[in-house]
């Protein structure tokens, strides 16, 4: 069984389904708000066709489909509910026909508030149980403030003079469902729409909005991935812009629409999480030759291998492209280079202080190394040094390590990671507490493991892992695990 992947930000969440080794299906949503109708909420679904069963229908031929059932919940109030089929296309043979993936897009007024929003999705023609999840929505939309959107990822679009579940502005488009970018696909393709700028800046006055790509890790704009346009103030402002992306590095980024003021100030902002993979395009050492390390810290470093160990720390904070140059270029670098990549890596997270943000950050390593080693790793080498290197010290960290049916296990809680995250829990667990090996299970970070199955994890000394059919693990006595999640302490 593949594990659950939950990632999500601001508006935005994709959910990777796959359970009892056949249903694969991606689920994602974006906010948007209609002057007319206020805010609403857009589903997207998207089935793999060959996960689902086929039955021959009445027409002799073969279809399979999906029964999904959404349930948007404030408190104990249902405030939404929707349950409805999505049917694949129907094929003459099962044995040599191609398995088309099938797609299911809906569309669910809301009004600003907290929800929880509960998705569940089964197969129509298997008696497997329906995979369930819940997350979070929030729909915070100004009637008099400038906003944006979520962003929508699409993979396509249409004209169209016929107005349908997929038509914005005149337009159809086809969503491209998943926040993962594999070497394949050329570009990124979104859409969004910003309100409310002829009440910031005045009906038919100019104002800028700009969108780029970002660094997840470093928060700089990647070279040659942003772009300033020029708009008047408007109601709504849709938009519908693409980038190339066959250059773009493997790693995590940001999609980012800002809108800024006469001043080149952001007045509202929003982002998108995706990943790319791309492993033709490599670190270039040659970029290095520009960078001077004539009189900087890094030309006291005299020793190569001291030099690579402090590189090889950086790995918790490395971008994909820094690790390629770390895990296969480094031992082959010169001293030269290797001061140039080093410079250049904390030049990148402080300009001016560069030697300063090393600094600190070696106390850091120096901290987790001694509280985090293990018989075998380094302390910054384990989950919870990689963690706490990259996201700092949790506010709260609650520890169980003799409850009775669970492995010692520890729940870290953040208020806030970067920008746009809120309320981040780490939960990871160890098999053997003597050796001090903890490994990270669960998170609803971004970009981090999601496994909806965790606490099946931290108790599969007691219940069989193997059983798909338990998701959450059953009563037991002095478990405090529900407890630590829901309020750490």
């Amino acid at each position: 069984m593949k594990k659950t992947l939950l990632l999500f930000l601001s508006a935005i969440f994709a959910i990777n389904i796959s359970y009892a080794q056949e249903l694969q299906a991606y689920m994602s949503y974006t906010l948007f708000h209609s002057p007319v109708d206020g805010p609403y909420i857009e589903t997207y679904l998207s089935v793999y066709g060959p996960s689902v069963e086929y039955v021959q229908n009445e027409s002799g031929k073969f279809q399979g489909g999906v029964e999904v059932t959404i349930i948007f919940r404030q408190g104990e109030n249902i405030v939404s509910y929707d349950k409805y089929e999505v049917l694949s296309d129907e094929i003459a043979d099962t044995a040599s026909a191609a398995f088309d993936n099938f797609l299911a897009q809906q569309r669910y007024a809301l009004g600003n508030g907290k929800y929880d929003m509960e998705f569940m999705i089964s197969d129509l023609n298997t008696k497997t149980d329906p995979f369930i999840t819940t997350d979070p929505v929030v729909v915070d939309f100004s009637d008099d403030k400038a906003e944006i959107s979520g962003i929508e990822l699409i993979s396509g679009y249409k004209k169209t003079d016929v107005d349908s579940d997929l038509t914005k502005s005149g337009v159809d488009l086809y969503p491209y469902v998943f926040n993962f970018f594999p070497e394949s696909v050329e570009d990124i393709m979104f859409y969004c729409e910003i309100y409310n700028t002829d009440k910031v800046f005045g009906e038919g006055e100019k104002f800028v909005y700009t969108y780029s790509i970002e660094s997840f890790e470093t928060n700089k704009v990647i070279t040659g991935y942003h772009r300033s346009k020029v708009a008047t103030g408007t109601g709504v402002l849709p938009i519908m812009k693409d980038f190339n992306i066959t250059q773009l590095p493997s790693g995590n980024y940001l999609l980012v629409v800002d809108i800024r003021d006469q001043n080149n100030e952001i007045v509202k902002r929003n982002q998108l999480f995706f990943q790319r993979s791309n492993p033709n395009i490599q670190f270039d050492t040659d970029n290095l030759a520009a960078v001077s390390t004539s009189g900087t810290f890094v030309n006291e470093i005299e020793k190569p291998d001291t030099l690579r160990k402090y590189i090889h720390y950086l790995l918790p904070v490395a971008s994909e492209l820094d690790r390629i140059f770390i895990n296969k270029q480094m031992q082959d670098a010169g001293l030269e280079t290797l001061r140039q990549y080093f410079l250049n890596f904390w030049m990148g997270r402080d300009n001016v202080y560069p030697e300063a943000a090393w600094n600190h950050y070696h106390q850091q390593v120096k901290k987790v190394n001694a509280i985090y080693s293990t018989p075998n790793r380094k302390g910054y080498e384990t989950d919870r040094g990689r963690v706490f290197l990259k996201y700092g010290p949790p506010n709260i960290v609650s520890e169980s390590y003799n409850e009775p049916s669970a492995y010692p296990y520890e729940i870290w809680q953040y208020y806030t990671l970067g920008e746009n995250q809120r309320n981040r829990k780490f939960v990871f667990y160890t098999i053997d507490i003597v050796t001090n090996d903890f490994q990270l299970v669960h998170s609803d970070a971004i970009g981090e493991t999601a496994n909806y199955r965790w606490q099946v994890e931290l108790h599969k000394r007691t219940f069989d892992p193997l059983n798909l059919d338990i998701e959450r693990y059953p009563d037991v006595f002095g478990s405090r695990v529900n407890s630590y999640w829901e309020n750490p302490r």
